[in-house]
């Protein structure tokens, strides 16, 4: 996604427009677009039966364990069987909820031939306790076949609120680390070269080890695969809406290109439609990737016990909770008078040969570049307003 217009494209869009057809450019860029979100991402999530596996995948995915679409949750084995869980908002990526590992119907021999290995980018292995005998074999024919993995130690948050009944001064953060260096110990001790072990609540993940969980898979991922995972992670922090906004803003000078292309077009109109087209599209990936659309906003509300309206209270934007259309865009890319100003100045430059037509291309790519970035500051700091109201935070951005 940080490149979503690669150097073949680009050659198509141009030759589009040098052809005046615009429809031809505006479909490519549809396409690229679309190519770069539907990026597959395919995400094991595997453990001894009651472990926490579906919770987990609830939770990666921003939904409530009540949701219609959630994986099924209980004290005993509820996945006897490899099932699908695709992200709500970017469904190319998928968390496959596998069958507990060790248990009667799948032994641990057959265990990755049954749930097809190599189809899957990364494993995470959950425990609620300590690893076990099936944890540790299947981690070490994960690693023989060449694949990642990642432990994680589940319900964290019960580890710590037992402990704090039970004594009055509780140091946490030693207790964490504790239970970390126990679990990492133990893999050692069986074999497991290197073990990742994360601490994590299903139930607070902006909190333990889910970001450096976060940090570490987005280190160890392919280059067109970490901005997929980005995406579709929940907001957790602040940092990863910075790290989202940072990916958008990486683009726009693609997108400002493509729109200096279709401005030399000596046809009336064409390069306003082109360039509305292209933002009402990319304005839409922003609202989507930080999660402001309707559907995450109430996943988010019941997720969190936040009622909706007060997620919504915090909204700022002209672009909050509206239809992304052509019309949206144009009343706001002329409601800006400067704005306004340089579409009127490259509409009438580029009916002048060769100086009046380059100079269009040097306004076209300022008027796209100038609204992309204030759109993306705007739906950036609605997402760090609503990230705030979440957890009770203040909302001043």
């Amino acid at each position: 996604m940080s490149n979503p217009v690669d150097k073949k494209s680009a050659e198509e869009i141009k030759k589009a427009l040098q052809n005046n057809n615009q429809a031809a450019a505006i479909a490519k860029v549809k396409e690229c677009l679309e190519k770069a979100k539907n990026t597959p991402l395919n995400i094991a999530i595997t453990g001894e039966s009651g472990s926490g596996k579906s919770s987990f995948v609830n939770g990666f995915r921003g939904i409530d364990d009540s949701d219609d679409n959630a994986a099924p949750t209980g004290c005993v084995e509820t996945t006897t069987q490899v099932t699908k869980y695709p992200h709500p908002s970017y469904p190319n990526v998928t968390l496959w909820d596998l069958p507990g590992v060790g248990t009667m119907k799948f032994q641990a021999s057959q265990y990755l031939q049954y749930v097809g290995f190599q189809k899957y980018d990364f494993f995470i292995i959950i425990s609620e306790t300590r690893f076990r005998e099936n944890d540790v074999m299947l981690a070490k024919e994960i690693q023989r076949l060449g694949k990642k993995f990642y432990f994680i130690r589940s319900k964290i948050d019960n580890d710590l609120q037992a402990m704090k009944r039970s004594k009055k001064n509780v140091n946490e953060e030693g207790i964490l680390a504790q239970i970390r260096e126990n679990c990492i110990g133990g893999l050692q001790n069986a074999g497991v070269s290197s073990p990742k072990v994360f601490l994590v609540s299903r139930f607070d993940l902006h909190l333990y080890d889910f970001p450096l969980l976060q940090q570490t898979l987005e280190k160890e991922l392919p280059d067109h695969k970490r901005d997929v995972l980005l995406f579709a992670m929940p907001n957790i922090s602040l940092e990863v809406i910075n790290k989202k906004k940072k990916v958008f803003q990486d683009q726009i000078s693609t997108y400002a290109f493509i729109s200096a292309g279709g401005a030399v077009i000596p046809l009336p109109g064409a390069s306003v439609a082109l360039d509305v087209t292209m933002l009402v599209m990319v304005t839409v990936q922003y609202i989507t990737g930080f999660g402001l659309d309707e559907g995450s906003l109430k996943r988010l509300s019941t997720s969190c016990g936040v009622p909706l309206s007060d997620l919504k209270s915090v909204l700022t934007s002209p672009l909050a909770l509206k239809k992304i259309t052509p019309d949206l865009i144009t009343k706001m890319l002329l409601g800006c008078t400067s704005t306004a100003a340089m579409l009127a100045a490259e509409e009438g430059l580029r009916f002048i040969p060769f100086i009046g037509t380059a100079v269009a291309a040097t306004l076209s790519y300022k008027v796209t570049e100038k609204a992309l970035h204030t759109f993306l500051d705007m739906t950036a700091d609605d997402a760090q307003r609503v990230f705030r109201k979440a957890l009770g935070l203040t909302t001043s951005v």
